[in-house]
């Protein structure tokens, strides 16, 4: 027993000592990322300027041209016409004519030399968007082995007697939190931190813009700025509501329901209805956030695939069980052809409802459009433990 225990704590130590070494790799490659990310914003904020100021130099080239045109036909008819001109206007005419072919050239080598640059940020902007993507990967990965690590094998003892179901079970669910936590980051960088980025570069124009007493172009740029903002605060009010309504907490399923039905329908422009077969009644808050969340999924799969222009949303509450039903009009899909490669959504919907011991039934043909039943017990068998309740709305 005692070599037992020793083994144990060596292993332990051993743990202890691969989790260390995991942690500080990953912290690395997060600082990696976190610097690709601030260059990648930096390019970003360069090509545009860059982009604008090329535009502005072809204009200026153009002008150069017509202008350097009008000069060469100057030059040929006072040469056509030699005795009718003063010296003087010769002379102007072949210096005019001169300066304007050396602003040309010079204003086709800048252009040339701005498109190059282009081309050079737009390569690196490449290349740093591919190290964030294999750094975010890597991160996620690593972030796998660390939850597993600390959570299902630090006390390796008790992980022995039911090694292989919690080993799969676990894997499962720390893949799906990572995933959450990916599309999460990828919604913060791509909404919230690019405009705060556009608003640190639009407030310097418009600091610039005021020191040269450009007043009027100053305020254009403010109202953008406003509007930028406002923008912004919009993105970050959305992550929030998809990362936990706060309305789910304070007012309960249904009117979250409506609220969000109706921000769908803006989003989408799909007509929404939300019916109600029985009176309401508030549950159990983890209840209520697994049918929220079923919800969510079955209409996002409906504005990305189904192509519908009418969605329903049917709740019928229960003594013990409470049903749900997503109803389009949409195309509709094969069941026979989907089986055989589902969908991660609906994959991710099926471990939902089987955590919760509940039922799905999935409805479609082609043109048909597809409905989603839902059936989620109300009390939660596990073994001979309490399970949840219900508690009627007064």
């Amino acid at each position: 027993m005692t070599e037992a225990n020793i083994d144990f704590q060596l292993l332990d130590e051993v743990m202890n000592k691969t989790i260390s070494s995991v942690e500080e790799s990953r912290e690395k490659i997060f600082d990696i990322a976190e610097n690709a990310h601030k260059e990648s914003n930096y390019i970003s904020l360069e090509l545009e300027a860059l982009k604008r100021e090329i535009e502005w130099v072809i204009s200026q080239t153009d002008e150069l041209e017509l202008q350097a045109r009008k000069a060469r036909q100057k030059l040929a008819s006072i040469s056509r016409s030699f005795h009718q001109y003063s010296e003087a206007e010769i002379r102007e005419a072949y210096e005019q004519a001169s300066q304007m072919q050396i602003k040309l050239s010079l204003s086709r080598d800048k252009e040339l030399h701005l498109r190059q640059r282009r081309d050079e940020l737009e390569r690196r902007h490449r290349s740093i968007l591919s190290t964030i993507e294999k750094s975010e990967n890597l991160i996620a990965q690593m972030g796998i082995v660390l939850n597993y690590l600390q959570g299902n094998l630090r006390k390796v003892g008790i992980a022995l007697e039911s090694a292989q179901n919690q080993q799969l079970l676990g894997i499962q669910i720390i893949q799906a939190q990572e995933e959450e936590r990916k599309r999460v980051a990828r919604d913060i960088h791509d909404g919230p931190a690019q405009s705060m980025a556009n608003v640190t570069l639009r407030s310097e124009i418009v600091e610039r813009m005021l020191n040269q007493n450009r007043i009027d172009e100053a305020k254009v740029e403010l109202r953008l700025l406003k509007e930028l903002t406002r923008a912004s605060l919009m993105d970050v009010r959305k992550i929030i509501f998809d990362l936990r309504p706060m309305a789910l907490d304070d007012l309960g399923l249904v009117p979250t329901l409506r609220k969000y039905l109706e921000e769908y329908e803006k989003r989408h422009g799909i007509e929404t209805k939300l019916t109600l077969l029985t009176p309401e009644c508030r549950l159990q808050n983890s209840i209520e956030v697994a049918v929220f969340r079923l919800i969510q999924e079955s209409l996002n799969n409906t504005a990305k695939h189904a192509k519908a222009r009418h969605v329903e949303v049917r709740l019928e509450f229960k003594p013990h069980v409470v049903h749900f039903r997503v109803l389009d009009d949409g195309v509709g899909f094969d069941q026979a052809v989907k089986a055989e490669r589902p969908q991660f959504g609906i994959m991710g919907m099926r471990e939902r409802v089987k955590l919760l011991q509940g039922k799905m039934k999935i409805t479609s043909a082609p043109g048909k459009g597809t409905s989603v039943l839902f059936s989620i017990p109300l009390r939660i068998e596990e073994g001979s433990k309490r399970g949840n309740s219900i508690e009627t709305k007064p």
